[in-house]
C-alpha cells in the first residue's frame, strides 16, 4: 500500500488524477449533504413556521439554488490541492503562459480553467437564487399588502431580473475570459446602438409600467374593454412587457404593456367604485295608440294606488289652468288634457322611484327621445345598486318585462315592424 502510494506521489498524472477523483468524491459528498441534510432541514422549519413567506422561498427552490453554491465553493478552492498546484502560482496567473506543453504548464492551466468554471458556476446560482428571490417577494406582496391589486409591483421585479442576469452574463463572461468586467463594458459601450434596438420593447414597456402604475389606469381584476385588440374582461396579470386579460368568453388575450399607453381603452373600474351601474334603454312606443285620457280611462286608472293620487291632483291642475273666460260659443278653448303616454311616463318614474334595486342617489330620468320611423323612444336612464353582471342583466329584464305587460292598461302598445305573419294577415 505505501508503495503504491508512493509510486503515485512520483507520478505527476497519476497524482492529479488521484488528487480529482477524491475532490470529486469530497464536492459529491457535500453536495449530498447540502441536499440531504441542508434542505430536509429547511423544509421541516418551514412547515412549522405561521409565516407564509418562506413558504414562498420554498416554492421559488431558492435553498435548491443556494445549495448549488457548495459543491461549486469546494472545487473552487481543493482544484489546485488535487493537481498539487500551490496557491503562489494560481495567485500568479497573469504570468503563467496557458498554452505551455509541460505538466506543470498543463496542470496550472487545468486549475486555472476549473477555478473559473466553478466561479462561474457560483455566480450563475447565486443569480438564480436572486431571481427565485424576486419572484417570492412578488408573491408576499400580492398576499400581505392591499395595495398590490391597484399597485402591482411585477414589472419593476422584472425589469431588475432583467438587469440581474445582464450584470450576471457579463460578469461570467469577465471571468472565464479572465477580462476586468469594467474594461468589457467600456468594450460594449460601442455597440450602445445595438443595445437600444435589441431592449427596444423592454426600454417601452418600461417606461409604460411606470406610467401605468403611477397614473393607476389599470389594476389586477379591473374591467378592461380594448376594441381594436379584441380584448374584453379582467385583468390577470400586469407583467413587464405584457397585461394579460381574461375575457368573458374564458379566452386569454395578450396585450403589450405600451399599448395602454399609446392607445385608448375603457377601464369600468369607476363603475364598481362607484356601487352604480347605468341602465340605458329605450321602450319604443307606437304613436298610433297615444291619446287624450276619456273621463272613462281615469277612472280605470285611477285603481292603481300611486295614479289615483296622481290623476287627482293633475285634474285639480287642470281645472285651475283651463278656468278662463271663453271669447265667443264658437271658439274651440286650447285646454290642458291628460295624455295617456304622459300618465304612463309618470307611472314609470313612480316604478324606479320605489324600485329596491335602483339607485336612488344617482342620475333618474325617464325621457322622450326624438319620434322617428320605429315610434317614439321612452327612454329609461337609471343605475342600479348591484353592480354584478349577471343580476344587473336580470334587472333589466324584470323592469322592462314588467313596462311592456303594464302597457295595455295605458291604452299604448310596444312599437314593432311588421313580421312575416302580419304581412300573412293582410293578404288574407
Amino acid at each position: 500500500m505505501q508503495d503504491l502510494l508512493s509510486s503515485i506521489a512520483a507520478n505527476p498524472w497519476l497524482r492529479a488524477v488521484s488528487g480529482v477523483l477524491s475532490l470529486t468524491l469530497l464536492a459529491w459528498a457535500i453536495n449530498f449533504v447540502a441536499r440531504s441534510i441542508f434542505l430536509r432541514l429547511v423544509h421541516r422549519v418551514a412547515s412549522r413556521t405561521q409565516s407564509r413567506w418562506d413558504d414562498r422561498f420554498i416554492e421559488q427552490r431558492i435553498f435548491h439554488k443556494v445549495a448549488n453554491v457548495a459543491p461549486a465553493l469546494v472545487t473552487y478552492v481543493g482544484i489546485g490541492w488535487a493537481l498539487g498546484v500551490g496557491p503562489e502560482m494560481l495567485a500568479d496567473t497573469p504570468a503563467v503562459d496557458l498554452e505551455a506543453t509541460s505538466q506543470e504548464g498543463l496542470l496550472l492551466a487545468a486549475a486555472i480553467l476549473v477555478r473559473r468554471v466553478s466561479l462561474a458556476w457560483v455566480v450563475i446560482a447565486l443569480t438564480t437564487a436572486a431571481g427565485g428571490l424576486l419572484h417570492a417577494g412578488n408573491d408576499i406582496y400580492n398576499e400581505i399588502y392591499s395595495e398590490a391589486k391597484n399597485r402591482p409591483i411585477k414589472g419593476y421585479l422584472q425589469v431588475l431580473n432583467i438587469f440581474l442576469y445582464v450584470a450576471a452574463g457579463i460578469l461570467v463572461v469577465s471571468i472565464l475570459a479572465d477580462i476586468n468586467p469594467v474594461v468589457f463594458l467600456s468594450g460594449l459601450a460601442g455597440l450602445t446602438a445595438v443595445v437600444m434596438l435589441v431592449f427596444k420593447d423592454t426600454l417601452l414597456s418600461l417606461v409604460a409600467s411606470v406610467q401605468i402604475m403611477s397614473n393607476n389606469m389599470i389594476s389586477l381584476g379591473d374591467w378592461v374593454e380594448m376594441p381594436q385588440a379584441n380584448a374584453d374582461g379582467d385583468v390577470i396579470d400586469i407583467a413587464l412587457h405584457t397585461v394579460k386579460i381574461q375575457n368573458w368568453d374564458k379566452t386569454i388575450s395578450t396585450i403589450p404593456t405600451h399599448k395602454f399607453i399609446s392607445e385608448s381603452f375603457q377601464n369600468w373600474r369607476g363603475m364598481s367604485e362607484s356601487g352604480g351601474r347605468r341602465i340605458k334603454r329605450a321602450l319604443h312606443l307606437d304613436m298610433g295608440t297615444i291619446h287624450f285620457l276619456s273621463n272613462e280611462e281615469v277612472a280605470q286608472l285611477s285603481r292603481f294606488e300611486f295614479l289615483h293620487d296622481y290623476l287627482q291632483t293633475k285634474q285639480k291642475d287642470l281645472v285651475v289652468a283651463n278656468a278662463r273666460e271663453v271669447p265667443g260659443d264658437d271658439v274651440v278653448t286650447d285646454q290642458r288634457r291628460l295624455t295617456n303616454v304622459g300618465t304612463f311616463r309618470a307611472y314609470v318614474l313612480h316604478y324606479l322611484r320605489n324600485h329596491p334595486t335602483i339607485h336612488q342617489d344617482m342620475t333618474l330620468l325617464v325621457r322622450q327621445l326624438q319620434p322617428g320611423p320605429q315610434g317614439l323612444p321612452l327612454e329609461i336612464y337609471c343605475f342600479s345598486n348591484d353592480t354584478d353582471w349577471g343580476n344587473y342583466e336580470d334587472l333589466q329584464a324584470d323592469i322592462f318585462d314588467h313596462l311592456i305587460a303594464s302597457l295595455p292598461e295605458f291604452g299604448l302598445e310596444a312599437f314593432q315592424e311588421p313580421a312575416g305573419n302580419d304581412l300573412k294577415a293582410l293578404r288574407q
